[in-house]
């Protein structure tokens, strides 16, 4: 199974879930989400055990996830599946509802099934994606204040 998103995303939604305060973003977080230093703006989220993997284009997520991002081995991967499956829901009910929420933002659902093992790399790429697009972006996807730590 292979998702992809490859367009670059504006940073005017129509409207957002929260302010840099609330989310507490530094400086630092503030230049990994540019991407100005960024080495690549591509991540290619696979995992070696399995056949499903993902590919972000976003500028900044990379710089994100390596200057940001709690490390690996941080989250178990059964924390990182439960959050990921209440992520793609609100996702998928924001990609269906363009006029409610930024198309930019929004461009295509994502299949992920809850029933399958994507593994830890895939998981955690995949939620560390979603915590960078809601900080990035100021959009609220679940219940949860996006956090790094």
């Amino acid at each position: 199974m292979n998702w992809s998103c490859s367009t670059v995303k504006s940073s005017a939604a129509k409207e957002t879930d929260f302010t840099a305060e609330e989310l507490n973003i530094t400086t630092n977080e503030e230049n990994a989400f540019s991407g100005r230093n960024a080495k690549g703006d591509t991540v290619t989220i696979s995992d070696q055990e399995t056949e499903y993997g993902i590919i972000i284009i976003d500028p900044g997520y990379y710089s994100w996830l390596h200057s940001i991002a709690m490390p690996e081995g941080y989250y178990s991967q059964e924390f990182m599946e439960a959050r990921n499956r209440i992520y793609v829901i609100n996702w998928n009910q924001r990609a269906q509802n363009p006029f409610a929420y930024d198309p930019s933002l929004y461009e295509m659902r994502i299949n992920y099934d809850p029933n399958i093992d994507y593994g830890y790399q895939v998981n955690y790429k995949l939620y560390n994606y979603f915590l960078y697009f809601q900080r990035k972006y100021r959009q609220r996807l679940g219940p949860y204040l996006p956090r790094i730590r």
